[in-house]
């Protein structure tokens, strides 16, 4: 493994440095891909068997494939009608709200780098 891409290596683990992959931008396309190849693969080998199902639908080859993308797209949906009734204005607190007190910029913490 070439160290001398990675800037202050005594910061980080052995693991730390390994998966360190998966943090960079231009990894995150062949991740995505790997997964999706990865259920394309489990969905076509749900074709090469006979399921024995307590109902008929269970039968179906990528049923539970199909079923579970579904019901994933299903709850996503919902979560952002929720949101929609559920979410609480920016200032719902008021003046009580922690983030609503004035700091002096001489003790705020100012990152110069």
């Amino acid at each position: 493994m070439n160290l001398k891409k990675y800037k202050n290596i005594d910061n980080h683990s052995s693991l730390g440095l390994k998966l360190s992959w998966f943090m960079k931008p231009k990894n995150s396309n062949k991740i995505f891909l790997g997964l999706a190849l990865l259920c394309l693969a489990l969905f076509l080998a749900d074709f090469s068997y006979h399921k024995y199902g307590h109902f008929l639908i269970e039968e179906i080859p990528g049923f539970y494939g199909a079923y579970g993308f579904v019901m994933f797209t299903v709850l996503i949906f919902v979560a952002k009608f929720l949101r929609l009734i559920i979410k609480r204005p920016e200032n719902y607190y008021g003046d009580k709200a922690i983030d609503q007190e004035d700091y002096p910029a001489s003790q705020l913490e100012q990152d110069t780098k």
